[in-house]
């Protein structure tokens, strides 16, 4: 089950990963005109427009790109059966077709029914897991010489209309009562207030190492329960220094802690190991910094020194905690790094946002020392501090072939060659891989830079983390594995 959530995880990165350029549209959008929201400037109404294209369309993004993603061979006939998956209950479900099935006037529906539009991220992942189990199960059928022509791919979306239609008719009963729940969840939590905030940014960072933190963001960040975080911030609806807060607490980590421990990783590595692990940590850090991509850097430290990471998920609830007593607020379209932060400084509903930089300084501050007296107190064996590590070697690539190249063939060697690897797949900054058998992969091998860190799964699935170049690692895995 841990293995398909992580599956789940990985595919939404595809449809998360446009989230950016609506933050980019928007953002500026506001920067041109931030009092009348576009009103007052044509350019800035485009912009906005542009913006929330994506925005109010993020359920149907999350079904294609989770069937897509979830697809075995990626192939574009489960993208369209899961365009398919959403817009059958889209159009079952909604209060006036409600109404019509129940008999009853379309005032009396159901509020929850309301919730199910183009923006509803639950139907979209329903959707887009309904397409990619059909298409997985159901692709290669054949049929009949008579009905021959649907046969294989053409049947998915056929198949996957119908079981959408037994879904919305179940949905019919059951939404009313899931909406409720994820309502009274995200409530139960909302009304904790500040100290909510701080549980929220507490568990999401302990789920990382799982992949299950994209579960507990869509609650928050999404129009599931309501609380619509992300959305409702860049259309700068809801409660000024309150909608935001659970994104705001994020930036002063991401921009400023996670550097500063960083730092003190550095500081506490062997001398002959500091030219290396430097230079790991500064392009780690310089991830977290721009675009808030943090996996590089919690990584590298999360399974070889996890008391320091349970520090971490602690420091990042009290940023958040800190934040939201204070209304202290910003927003995101894709993470909390400095990118985002600068775009959302004008959006109408940002509460003193550079009260923020303040709380990051003071985060930084806390971080480095933090970290620095675990590390030291404790022992923990963070990287360039292991007595066995093999040495660090900078990988040349061969005449022809770039780094991300050599790296690949570095892995794949590593792996077992091609004849103990299953599959390969990648996230934001993770290569997902399955093989026939752990125990032969060399995994010294694997763990030294440029890789910031490996997770064993179990017997037969690992993880390594590259960074955001991890799509150029896998396309070349890819080449040379065919």
């Amino acid at each position: 089950m841990k293995g398909y959530m992580q599956r789940i995880g990985r595919s939404l990165m595809l449809p998360v990963a446009t989230l950016p350029i609506a933050a980019l549209f928007m953002g500026i959008g506001y920067w041109i005109d931030p009092s009348g929201w576009g009103g007052n400037n044509l350019l800035a109404a485009f912009l906005l427009m542009t913006g929330s294209t994506i925005l109010d369309n993020l359920g149907i993004l999350f079904a294609v790109g989770l069937a897509y993603g979830m697809a075995k061979d990626k192939d574009g006939a489960a993208a369209v059966s899961g365009l398919v998956a959403f817009l059958t209950p889209i159009t079952l479900l909604t209060p006036s077709a409600v109404a019509m099935f129940q008999g009853i006037d379309a005032e009396a529906v159901n509020i929850a029914f309301s919730a199910i539009n183009n923006k509803n991220v639950f139907i979209g992942i329903l959707a887009g897991i309904v397409a990619a189990e059909t298409y997985n199960r159901f692709g290669q059928v054949k049929l009949p010489m008579a009905f021959s022509f649907f046969s294989g791919k053409r049947l998915v979306p056929i198949l996957t209309t119908a079981v959408m239609a037994i879904a919305s008719a179940i949905l019919i009963f059951l939404w009313p009562t899931v909406y409720s729940g994820l309502v009274s969840f995200g409530g139960w939590i909302s009304s904790l207030g500040a100290i909510g905030a701080g549980l929220y940014g507490f568990f999401n960072r302990l789920l990382i190492p799982t992949g299950l933190h994209h579960a507990l963001n869509n609650v928050f960040w999404f129009n599931i329960a309501g609380i619509d975080d992300i959305g409702k911030f860049w259309a700068s609806e809801g409660v000024k220094g309150v909608t935001g807060m659970y994104q705001a607490g994020f930036f002063p980590v991401m921009m400023f802690g996670l550097p500063a421990g960083a730092y003190a990783i550095y500081q506490c590595a062997r001398p002959e190991k500091k030219k290396q692990i430097g230079s790991l940590m500064v392009a780690a850090a310089f991830a977290s910094f721009f675009t808030g991509v943090t996996e590089p850097l919690e990584f590298s430290f999360m399974f070889v020194a996890w008391p320091l990471y349970l520090i971490h998920a602690g420091l990042t609830g009290l940023s958040l905690m800190i934040a939201a007593t204070f209304q202290w607020t910003a927003g995101f379209n894709f993470s909390a790094g400095f990118i985002d932060f600068l775009l959302s400084l004008r959006v109408p509903i940002a509460n003193k946002p550079y009260m923020l930089l303040g709380l990051g300084a003071a985060m930084a501050v806390v971080y480095y020392f933090t970290f620095y007296f675990a590390i030291k107190k404790f022992n923990l064996m963070t990287p360039g501090r292991e007595k066995d590590d093999v040495p660090f070697s900078k990988m040349k690539a061969k005449e022809g072939q770039d780094n991300h190249h050599a790296l690949a063939r570095k892995i794949l060697v590593a792996l077992g060659d091609t004849k103990n690897i299953q599959s390969i797949d990648h996230c934001a900054t993770r290569l997902r891989i399955a093989v026939k058998k752990v125990s032969i992969v060399d995994q010294k091998a694997l763990k030294q830079p440029p890789i910031a860190g490996l997770v064993v799964i179990d017997e037969q699935h690992l993880q390594l983390i590259i960074g955001t170049d991890v799509g150029f690692v896998a396309e070349a895995l890819d080449q040379m594995m065919r």
